[in-house]
């Protein structure tokens, strides 16, 4: 076996991700103590097949029990299942502590990193993360790696225990080996392309749900519950179909050695019984005894083992390497400025290299802490993707978005309002700290007080359901309420189904909530354009937004 030259090595560890180096350096003291615990375990089982073999053969040939036989049995028994006890407690235990060490340094380096840069993380995909990567990487660490040590290790001492009876049966073991290697680089590849896109399915739906809690109340003033659930159960598909995909890759690779070893297995006795049954002479098959037959047939499956073993574990390689890929924004040298999810956040309020849903990409574009945005462009443009996707209740295909006040909350105001039933006033409070002075100055604004259609003033009725009010009432509603909440608003076609006077209210209230907090409006309203302090214009022409 060649050893690799030290600028090798040093390549090989500037190349691996920080996390899996952190992550080895952890598990380095206590994984060779492990390997020396698997050697011994794998010289008791060895000793355990040569005294069975022994006892056995004397039994069938002299029908007498070996006592010596019969006590280092009984004795290689002992020691393998006491150190099998041990290796697996140890395992364990180490598992747990380089688990618990990633974990306290990716705590660190989220505790040191800037409030922008931690607040711009993904935080679904980090409590997901914290939570699964760093058991995934010890898994890879710790049980993976005393597995391929023992795949080089146990196969050479078990052939070697066979060639002092037959080194035809033992060379016989080793030509089998070659076919395992290629297999296992064949579905090497499968399992880390399906162990990656499992973590990426995870770490979406991860993000996307913590967004989706964190801008509830505004996906249900939007009435877009039984979107973002559709969306979420299409996120959660996708999980488990990923993890399906592992889980049957690594089954197929455990039953493709299965099948090896078996067949291997069954040729080594057919060819034990022809010699023994004096029906060919098969050079190290014929002229054996009886318990050197029976020593290469309990050695055989022990031979092939650790290569189950290691095909049983081959999964945790690519989820661990898929792990240490995923936690490189708490342990590479730019996490600071790394987003994992959806690229780089601009430093100021706004987009970058934003991709819309059914519309396409947008060019990049800054918000202001207040004044009035338009969204403008034909239908089917994507102001209301944009407006939504700025609001929080919808996640683009790429890019990043950062509003003013990121993390509060926000009001939104559109024709499907809900209101609840009860009153006029109590609608336009609905829950604001806001004195009944205030409430009826907004009222008035909207001239809702006085509403010809819908008289009684603050004390008017509202059903069930705001059965008894039209969509322009609606909107007229949720302006009011505007006036009474200082949090960003979301606009979408706020003067689209009202009368000009109602109209002109409506944008003169728009401008004058702007002064203090930032508007987005999504509309065709020429009027409500030319009052905004700035406009963002969308897919004007095909030409145009392809240049975005």
């Amino acid at each position: 076996m060649t050893r690799r030259s030290p600028r090798a090595r040093s390549r090989r560890a500037t190349l691996a991700p920080a996390a899996l180096t952190l992550a080895r350096g952890a598990a380095r003291a206590g994984l060779s103590r492990l390997h020396v615990l698997q050697a011994l375990r794998c010289a008791a089982t060895l000793g355990l097949a040569v005294a069975l073999a022994r006892l056995a053969g004397a039994l069938i040939e002299t029908g007498g029990l070996d006592g010596i036989a019969l006590g280092l049995a009984g004795a290689c028994l002992l020691a393998g299942a006491g150190l099998g006890s041990l290796i697996e407690a140890r395992s364990a235990a180490l598992e747990a502590e380089v688990a618990a060490a990633l974990l306290d340094a990716a705590e660190a380096r989220l505790a040191g990193m800037p409030a922008r840069a931690a607040a711009d993380l993904p935080r679904g995909a980090v409590i997901a993360g914290l939570q699964r990567h760093p058991g995934a990487l010890a898994r890879l660490v710790v049980g993976h790696a005393a597995a391929r040590r023992m795949m080089g290790l146990g196969p050479v001492l078990t052939a070697g225990a066979v060639a002092l009876v037959s080194w035809q049966a033992a060379l016989a073991l080793l030509l089998a080996t070659p076919v395992m290697i290629v297999f296992f680089a064949l579905v090497g590849g499968m399992i880390r392309d399906r162990a990656a896109a499992q973590e990426a399915a995870l770490g979406r739906l991860a993000t996307q749900f913590a967004d989706r809690v964190r801008a509830l109340p505004t996906i249900l003033a939007a009435y877009g519950l039984p979107r973002e659930t559709a969306k979420l159960d299409r996120r959660l598909k996708a999980y488990a179909d990923g993890t399906m995909g592992v889980l049957a890759v690594a089954f197929l690779n455990a039953g493709v050695l299965d099948f090896f070893a078996s067949l291997a297995i069954a040729i080594l006795a057919v060819f034990l019984g022809l010699g023994h049954l004096g029906l060919a002479e098969v050079p190290g098959f014929a002229h054996l005894v009886l318990w050197q037959s029976l020593l290469i047939l309990l050695l055989a499956p022990e031979y092939f083992l650790p290569f189950r073993r290691y095909a049983e574990l081959y999964h945790a390689k690519a989820e661990g390497e898929a792990a240490a890929e995923a936690l490189a924004w708490a342990f590479a040298e730019d996490a600071a400025r790394e987003t994992p999810e959806r690229g780089v956040v601009p430093a100021a309020p706004g987009a970058r290299g934003l991709v819309l849903p059914h519309a396409g990409p947008v060019a990049d574009f800054d918000l202001p802490e207040t004044g009035l945005v338009a969204l403008t462009g034909p239908s089917g443009a994507g102001k209301s993707t944009l407006l939504r996707v700025l609001a929080g209740v919808e996640a683009p295909l790429a890019g990043a978005v950062r509003r003013p006040g990121q993390g509060l909350p926000a009001t939104w105001v559109s024709l499907d309002t809900p209101i609840p039933a009860g009153t006029l006033g109590a609608a336009i409070a609905d829950g604001a700290p806001a004195t009944p002075e205030a409430v009826a100055a907004a009222a008035a604004t909207l001239g809702l007080s006085d509403d010809p259609h819908w008289p009684g003033g603050l004390d008017a009725p509202v059903r069930a359901g705001a059965e008894n009010l039209s969509g322009g009432q609606r909107v007229r509603v949720a302006v009011a309420r505007l006036l009474l909440r200082p949090c960003i608003a979301f606009c979408d076609e706020p003067t689209a189904k009202l009368d000009p006077a109602n109209a002109a209210r409506v944008r003169h209230a728009l401008v004058w909530a702007a002064r203090t907090r930032l508007i987005v409006v999504a509309t065709h309203d020429p009027a409500l354009v030319a009052m905004a302090d700035r406009r963002i214009a969308l897919g004007a022409t095909r030409s145009e937004r392809q240049a975005a």
